[in-house]
């Protein structure tokens, strides 16, 4: 009797830990998938499909030219521009109430007939805004939104709701000479109707060199800082992280990357490009490294390539960057190359 006891926990034993291995294996997987899922991709804009201008975060006092030459680009494409109602509505700092924002934004989300969203500018203020929108008539007929800076916000949103976003200029971005701007503006256009992307730019004795191919995310390093312990924080496992910054201290920046790294964001990562980073103020204490110095310490522990120099942010250079595309990055001293699969 004792025996048969013995036998039947015996196999009690290895069928539990047959299940064990099962389960452990399972979640193997489904960590795989995740890791890899492509983020859905909005369908790409033909001639005659319609657009909308909102304005999210800072106030547009003096920028009616900018909007109007936003307004004739776009015709020229032969899209049919919308412009929110209260884009040019002044609530202090920004464009508009919280509620007035969030409502030409949540209308452009909803409208089936809408293709894409173009913000008119950036500032502060979407994030203020976020947690007021609602994404079910969106995933019901996904649609592109673009900008940059204080707009990393809906870009991380949207990337953790699983959809493809493009960072890129906005509407204040236009100068009254649009030929001063023409590779910037030719990048969204092609990034808007489903033309390949393609990007070589100098490399850069502070490039950590290689080849790598995974999906891009990322945005404004300063947005991605303000995330982090939201539900509007990004997984970055597996992923290439771009980001760039403007008019910040050089310790704030350090103090950021240390804080994404703290966080894990470095962990999983394939790699970094960098994009503008510029007008970095200056303390009465001398930091003591440059921007380089300061990315490399924070990433030094890790093997990935690193690519400086890549023309996107807020100064003259800012090509439009698919955000949840899968790109090949091929970092070199002298030159690196960045190539969208769409």
């Amino acid at each position: 009797m004792a025996l048969k006891r013995g036998l039947l926990l015996l196999i009690c034993l290895t069928f539990m830990t047959s299940c064990q291995h099962l389960v452990s294996n399972a979640e193997a997987s489904n960590v795989s998938v995740n890791m890899n899922k492509l983020m859905i991709q909005p369908n790409f804009l033909t001639e005659g499909d319609s657009i909308a201008i909102v304005a999210p975060s800072g106030i547009l006092l003096g920028k009616s030219r900018e909007i109007d030459q936003a307004v004739e680009l776009l015709r020229s494409w032969g899209l049919k521009p919308t412009v929110g109602t209260h884009v040019f509505n002044q609530n202090g700092h920004f464009a508009g109430t919280d509620t007035e924002r969030a409502q030409d934004l949540q209308k452009a989300l909803d409208n089936p007939n809408i293709k894409a969203i173009w913000f008119a500018r950036g500032g502060y203020g979407t994030v203020r805004i976020l947690d007021r929108l609602d994404y079910d008539k969106f995933k019901e007929h996904p649609k592109w939104l673009i900008g940059y800076s204080d707009i990393t916000a809906l870009h991380n949103q949207m990337h953790n709701e699983g959809y493809q976003t493009i960072h890129a200029l906005m509407c204040t971005s236009l100068t009254e000479d649009l030929s001063e701007i023409k590779d910037n503006i030719e990048s969204l256009e092609n990034a808007i109707f489903g033309k390949q992307l393609s990007y070589s730019f100098p490399g850069s004795l502070n490039n950590r060199t290689g080849t790598v191919a995974a999906p891009l995310i990322g945005g404004n390093l300063t947005m991605l800082h303000t995330m982090l312990g939201s539900d509007t924080s990004i997984d970055t496992s597996g992923k290439i992280l771009f980001f760039e910054e403007v008019g910040e201290y050089a310790y704030h920046i350090d103090r950021m990357l240390q804080s994404l790294k703290r966080a894990g964001y470095f962990n999983e990562l394939k790699g970094i490009i960098v994009g503008d980073i510029s007008k970095v103020r200056q303390n009465t204490t001398e930091f003591g490294r440059t921007v380089e110095e300061i990315i490399l310490d924070a990433v030094a522990e890790y093997d990935f390539p690193v690519a400086f120099n890549v023309p996107a942010g807020h100064e003259d250079q800012n090509r439009a960057l698919i955000l949840g595309a899968s790109i090949e990055l091929t970092v070199g001293e002298n030159e690196s190359t960045i190539i969208f699969k769409n």
